[in-house]
């Protein structure tokens, strides 16, 4: 699936990486919890998040995530955004909550990471 995809059935906004839009990613990791998501490599997959700081940003670079969801409204603090564009990491915002994105991500045929 392909980020501009994800941003359109989420009602996204995009925050960093406009121009990666067409990057596609086959995997999705859903966490609040940094340390799980550390805990295997999930290349080119997108990082589902209610974590603003710039933790996630940090996790994402270490676990070669490509691209961030920030759900619930939430939106990242220019330090954050800074540290994404510096490594490329797509950054996308959405009202919706973490059950329903994931949810609706997985009826358009997104898969979670195993």
């Amino acid at each position: 699936m392909r980020l501009r995809e994800i941003r359109d059935l989420l009602q996204g906004t995009v925050l960093t990486g406009a121009d990666d839009l067409s990057m596609e990613v086959k995997t999705a990791a859903a966490s609040d919890g940094m340390s799980e998501v550390l805990a295997s490599p999930h290349p080119g997959a997108l990082l589902i998040t209610g974590l603003t700081n710039v933790q996630s940003v940090r996790t994402a670079d270490v676990a070669d995530i490509s691209a961030i969801l920030y759900v619930r409204g939430k939106r990242p603090g220019e330090k954050t955004i800074e540290l994404a564009r510096e490594k490329k990491i797509v950054l996308i915002a959405t009202a919706l909550g973490m059950f329903d994105a994931c949810g609706i991500l997985r009826n358009h045929g997104l898969k979670g990471v195993t």
